[in-house]
């Protein structure tokens, strides 16, 4: 269950990475993969929209720890 928690962190933190990018650059590339990263958010999560799947993602991330690093807080 640890996987997926750290394959679902990763997604977050990409697409809000992307987002700020894509904010900043506008670039087509960019834009391109927050679409990508965007449906493996959706299909993770079981939700039709990237709003509502980071959402679900803060959720389920809130309170998760590894060995490695501190809980997971939803911002």
């Amino acid at each position: 269950m640890l996987m997926a928690h750290l394959v679902l962190k990763n997604l977050v933190e990409e697409y809000e990475a992307l987002r700020v990018l894509h904010a900043e650059t506008g670039s087509r590339a960019t834009r391109e993969r927050m679409e990508d990263v965007a449906y493996s958010l959706c299909a993770s999560t079981g939700t039709r929209s990237v709003d509502a799947a980071l959402a679900v993602a803060r959720f389920r991330l809130r309170g998760v720890t590894t060995a490695e690093e501190k809980p997971v807080l939803a911002a």
